[in-house]
């Protein structure tokens, strides 16, 4: 039996492999992922191979293969291959904000 989730927010499980791909804000690097959960402020990612030496703090989510579904993140916490993201917000003055999960 899992703990209840201390997040607040309504996470979506899935049962078969989602595949995406992690890519820097600058386009210099790129690693394949597998998400396996989402809620609306963040997801749980698996990665492909060691995320030692990647600038994780900011990076895109893209979930589509040509690229146009995406999410901007920032790292919220590793545990091995298992990364938590938060999804990051324009607000209506154009910055960007963290959200973290279960804020809204």
């Amino acid at each position: 039996m899992r703990a209840p989730d201390k997040r607040g927010a309504r996470r979506v499980a899935f049962e078969r492999a989602i595949p995406a791909s992690m890519m820097a804000i600058d386009g210099t690097w790129q690693r394949g992922c597998t998400l396996k959960d989402v809620s609306d402020g963040g997801a749980k990612l698996l990665i492909e191979g060691s995320v030692e030496g990647l600038p994780l703090k900011e990076f895109f989510l893209v979930l589509s293969s040509t690229g146009l579904a995406y999410r901007r993140c920032e790292l919220a916490w590793v545990n091995g291959g298992e990364v938590g993201v938060t999804f990051i917000r324009q607000d209506f003055r154009g910055r960007t904000k963290a959200e973290p999960a279960g804020t809204r």
